[in-house]
């Protein structure tokens, strides 16, 4: 045998770095290669799980990786996967999510969990392998800029082709994730800077010229944000994803309270003010509560925290909330006056804002300046606004059929009995809407989503991911037979890694909220939206299939069947009578992933809704069903 075979390909080899003129090597650092120095790197920015599945450039990470007493890899199916994951995991604990990929299409596959990332704000560091230094920009095997790419879906990114720079950059990266308005930073790092000789320094400091966010609140604006607070008659306490993220729940109550004013949640923020509450008036927006969009509509003091005035809880921008003043608040300066000027704009973090909020308004109760609602606590409004919810509360028609579930019911069965502390992730569409309603939203940090970028197949990769983070917790995916074709190939890593998720697909056979849409908007003309093998009347929109109902026929894949085959227990529900007795039994099994096939009508819709593009006074509490805000009374 020669040489050249016994011998390791020079590539694969540690390449030394040469030495400057004068230049002595540093005494107290480690001689490693950059492989090592990014495990090692990884260990001291306080990461104990990563979630990835290796490949030609990122392989030399791999080697070290395995060594590591502090980091757990989870090898995963799909880096779509390892990216939803990491996700999951930065929500349910609070720290940095992290997720690896080779280059080309191993990171161009992380381009929408890091897309999503960056829509909600969640803290999370993608790093990825790159061609050698000298083949960037050849169009080489496996090549794609993903720091280009992902440019615009960054808080920042860095390209590393130097070894010696690898400690610093994941010190920076991990710092910038998760300060300031979290997000996602990439880290891409040629195969060569993987393989070279370095040595291993953890940086004591951080040096960022030009970064540094503001976190303590103007007192000049605060002081003004508490006096319009005062002279109100009908505030709305408009509540953002930002008051979880700063971990402000407490302070949240406390001004609350302390005001007496109504608070709404968004979809990203449900669980930062408790569900039951009496001042929770629910979530706003497109499918939210009748009377959180009328609170929003007819208020005339919008307290904006932490959240970005988006398009679905506004309805058409021009329309939302003609008689309000804004005072919005936020981390990112760039967020206030986006969207809805603010006579008010605060910049800082939401618990120091609303420490020093409630501080202000209560020293202006000390001086009596607050007009006669303040005082009282705006009893005017509060007889508006429960008249609203009494009116047009939260609710759901069973199918006419009795032997039929109600996919809502089938939630709202999951939420009340789920043990305590359970932590929910829901995919896009329906069921996402229906878990919003429907679930119990009492606790910070439980419920989970994608509310930016609307990413089915989000489910079951953020309960693996937020599983992996909170072992102790029961963790439910509430996904839709839609999304659950898309990733549902994590339940094999759930299964191999002891990840034992518990996921209810609520499966109605079609592309729910698209067929809700078509039904509405398009004539009951439901193109290409069914996902069984019945076939659908144009006009009517009846499926036929195999069976006597014409709502179930012959459910491709068979989703029990296939669960089994990737190593978890497959359930199916398809009468209510059972419903209880099969959620009791998912709740039992922990020690493997359960999945359960709740078999639900296809012709459930989404109620309340505001028709996109539309204002918000146009909001449905259902279908022909318009509220009566009682209008002459605005002014």
């Amino acid at each position: 045998m020669s040489n050249a075979v016994k011998q390791a390909p020079a590539a694969l080899l540690p390449q030394a770095r040469p030495r400057t003129a004068g230049q002595q090597p540093d005494s107290g650092a480690e001689p490693v290669t950059g492989a090592q120095s990014l495990v090692r790197s990884l260990e001291e920015a306080g990461a104990d799980t990563v979630f990835g599945i290796p490949g030609g450039c990122i392989l030399p990470a791999y080697d070290p990786l395995m060594d590591s007493e502090r980091v757990r890899h989870v090898l995963v199916r799909h880096e779509q996967g390892a990216g939803h994951a990491a996700t999951g995991y930065a929500q349910a604990t609070g720290r940095v999510g992290v997720c690896m990929a080779t280059s080309g299409p191993g990171a161009t596959n992380l381009v929408t969990p890091i897309a999503d990332a960056y829509m909600d704000s969640v803290p999370l560091v993608a790093i990825t392998g790159q061609v050698p230094s000298t083949a960037i920009g050849t169009d080489a095997f496996q090549e794609a800029d993903i720091a280009g790419i992902t440019m615009p879906i960054t808080k920042h990114n860095f390209l590393v082709t130097n070894a010696d720079d690898i400690p610093r950059t994941v010190a920076e990266a991990f710092h910038i994730a998760s300060t300031g308005r979290p997000g996602p930073v990439l880290i891409d790092i040629s195969k060569d800077a993987l393989q070279a000789a370095t040595t291993f320094r953890w940086p004591t400091t951080t040096d960022l010229p030009g970064y540094r966010p503001v976190t303590k609140p103007h007192a000049k604006q605060i002081r003004e944000a508490a006096r319009l607070l005062g002279a109100s008659r009908r505030p709305v306490l408009y509540v953002g994803g930002g008051v979880l993220k700063a971990r402000a729940t407490d302070e949240l109550r406390t001004l609350a309270e302390l005001t007496g004013a109504p608070v709404v949640t968004t979809l990203m923020a449900l669980g930062a003010f408790p569900g039951s509450h009496p001042q929770h008036v629910g979530m706003p927006g497109m499918h939210g509560d009748v009377a959180a969009v009328a609170a929003l509509q007819k208020s005339d003091l919008i307290v904006a925290l932490g959240a970005r005035f988006d398009d679905r809880v506004t309805g058409k921008l021009d329309g939302f909330a003609p008689h309000a003043k804004v005072v919005h608040a936020d981390i990112d300066p760039a967020e206030i006056s986006k969207n809805r000027y603010a006579d008010v704009p605060i910049v800082g973090d939401a618990r120091e804002v609303l420490v020093a909020l409630a501080a202000a308004v209560g020293a202006e109760r000390e001086d009596g300046t607050p007009g006669e609602a303040a005082r009282t606590g705006y009893p005017a409004w509060w007889r508006e606004l429960n008249q609203w919810r009494t009116t047009y509360r939260r609710g759901y028609e069973l199918p006419a059929d009795p032997g039929l579930l109600s996919p809502q019911q089938v939630i709202e069965r999951i939420g009340r009995l789920a043990p305590e502390g359970t932590l929910f992730a829901s995919g896009v569409g329906q069921h996402q809407m229906w878990a919003a309603q429907f679930l119990p939203h009492e606790e910070p940090g439980t419920w989970f989503n994608s509310g930016g970028a609307g990413t089915m197949g989000y489910a079951v990769p953020a309960a693996m991911g937020a599983k992996a983070g909170r072992p102790e917790r029961t963790v439910w995916a509430i996904d839709g037979d839609g999304c659950f074709q898309m990733t549902n190939q994590e339940l094999t890593t759930c299964a191999l890694n002891n990840i034992p998720i518990k996921v209810a697909i609520i499966n109605n056979g079609a592309l729910g909220m698209v067929r809700q849409w078509q039904n509405l908007f398009y004539g009951a003309r439901f193109s290409n939206t069914v996902l069984h093998d019945g076939a659908t009347n144009a006009t009517t929109g009846s499926t036929r299939g195999v069976g006597s109902d014409t709502n179930r026929g012959t459910r491709v894949p068979d989703f029990v069947q296939l669960s089994e085959a990737m190593g978890c227990v497959g359930l199916r529900c398809e009468n209510p009578d059972e419903l209880d007795a099969i959620i009791d039994k998912a709740n039992a099994i922990n020690d493997r992933p359960v999945v359960v096939d709740f078999i639900v009508h296809e012709d459930a819709m989404v109620w309340p809704m505001v028709p996109a593009g539309t204002s918000n006074d146009d909001i449905m509490a259902a279908r022909d069903v318009r509220p009566d805000f009682g209008d002459s009374a605005d002014d």
